[in-house]
């Protein structure tokens, strides 16, 4: 048949004649009352009958009216006029790249010149990653405790497309998940957007932020399709013990829950601490990982992240894995030239490197909670890891604000200071400091907080607008 005929096509009367070509053609009858369309391959489309709009009448989804991102819808509400004579600090966003004190080692910058050079990762990747990508990631977190093969790797753009396809693969519209409080805003962001109940759970602050246990175990039921752990925490800097860590396998393993584990500050822990992995403690609780490069290599804005399928007795068995490849593919996997040196990143990176930043965040924080521990009604808790610290707010000693938020809002227009109001967290009456600033702004950041409580404090007042914890 010729390149011209395939564009044909015959309008067939399903009373079994048909007109090509304005010629009448014959063959057997089917049912009467319908009318198909028919290529020259011979395949049916049924002719539907059409109902026209009347209007224009685009609506978004479901989906999208679903979608609620806490932080921004808080930030973007704010009012934020910062003094004019002071430059602005901003100690809101955890990007450790935003003053350019903290670059990525030289190996890693090396891996990504060779990977561009080699000129192999320009075209499309398998959408869970290249093999020898994958197989890099697995023997950089393999233990003995928790083997890792490349089949139980699948690369994402970025550690959020990684929680997403987690999310996505777990649970389903009716379903809970378990989110720790306070506790990073995507959770909450992308189950609501998919149907999914979201269930908090406390974290104790008096306990440097240890899950509260009961209270989580209180919270699920024959519907709980997931329990989210994130250790290093964001937004609170802690770091579980060995013995906290196996206290909530035993909770997940009781209610027969698997679990999310939010790693994406995996090792990024303060000398002096220890954060065992939850999959390397885990006998039977299967677990799906989540990390990527954005937070300990410093390139967030690389978008190279992974899932690590930890499947203890066969629980998840090849349906999950068979999920998680089919959802991997709606939109064909992360960077091909960061997987192309992701190889060199891994097996390259200098341990000096890993050291000297964990070393400068543990200083900044020091620093932060030594000055903020002595301002009256505050109360910083000091973080083991991450790059994040939290600070409590008495909010009756400081009359002139509503709640956190009016808090942080009115830092920004007397001090040119910006921390983010934990409300964003679920967690009113705290707001949170980034650690990654230049040494000298986190001093003079933490003069002007002191200097703007000493304005405001009011000791032994009361504020009725004050927000319950």
């Amino acid at each position: 048949m010729s390149a011209r005929n395939d564009c044909k096509s015959y309008v067939v009367q399903m009373n079994g004649n048909a007109v090509h070509n304005g010629k009448r053609l014959n063959g057997s009858g089917v049912n009467k009352k319908a009318v198909h369309h028919v290529s020259v391959h011979g395949s049916l489309h049924p002719l539907k009958s059409k109902s026209r709009r009347e209007r224009w009448e685009v609506k978004p989804s479901v989906m999208a009216d679903n979608t609620f991102n806490p932080i921004r819808a808080i930030v973007d509400g704010m009012k934020l006029s910062p003094h004019p004579d002071k430059p602005m600090i901003a100690l809101s966003i955890g990007d450790p790249t935003v003053f350019g004190n903290l670059p990525t080692d030289d190996e890693v910058l090396k891996a990504m010149k060779d990977a561009i050079d080699a000129q192999q990762y320009n075209g499309y990747a398998p959408s869970v990653g290249y093999l020898k990508s994958r197989q890099a990631v697995a023997n950089f977190y393999s233990c003995p405790e928790a083997p890792l093969e490349a089949e139980d790797v699948i690369l994402t753009s970025g550690c959020s497309q990684a929680i997403d396809l987690a999310i996505s693969v777990l649970c389903n519209p009716g379903d809970n998940i378990m989110v720790p409080r306070p506790g990073f805003s995507l959770y909450k962001t992308l189950a609501v957007s998919l149907g999914i109940e979201v269930r908090l759970y406390n974290l104790l602050p008096e306990k440097s932020w240890e899950v509260d246990l009961q209270h989580l175990e209180s919270l699920m039921d024959d519907r709980t399709s997931c329990l989210i752990v994130t250790n290093p925490s964001n937004p609170c800097g802690s770091v579980f013990s060995k013995d906290h860590v196996q206290k909530i396998l035993t909770v997940a393993s009781r209610n027969h829950v698997p679990i999310l584990a939010d790693e994406i500050y995996s090792n990024m822990v303060f000398p002096g601490c220890e954060s065992p992995s939850l999959p390397s403690l885990s006998c039977d609780v299967p677990i799906i990982s989540c990390g990527g490069l954005a937070k300990r290599w410093l390139v967030p804005g690389w978008r190279l992240g992974w899932v690590l399928i930890h499947d203890r007795n066969n629980i998840f068995g090849s349906e999950i894995r068979q999920g998680l490849v089919k959802l991997s593919q709606r939109i064909l996997g992360a960077c091909t030239i960061v997987q192309g040196a992701l190889e060199g990143i891994l097996n390259n990176t200098r341990q000096s490197f890993y050291e000297d930043t964990v070393r400068f965040l543990k200083s900044n924080a020091e620093i932060c909670f030594n000055e903020l521990s002595t301002v009256p009604g505050l109360t910083p808790i000091m973080p083991s890891g991450a790059m994040y610290l939290m600070v409590g707010i008495d909010m009756d000693s400081f009359p002139d604000f509503h709640n956190d938020v009016d808090f942080t809002e009115q830092l920004v227009t007397e001090q040119s200071v910006f921390c983010l109001p934990a409300t964003a967290f679920e967690y009113p009456n705290f707001f949170r400091i980034v650690v990654t600033v230049p040494e000298q702004m986190m001093v003079e950041a933490c003069s002007r907080i002191r200097e703007f409580c000493q304005h405001h404090y009011r000791p032994g007042s009361h504020n009725s607008n004050d927000l319950d914890q």
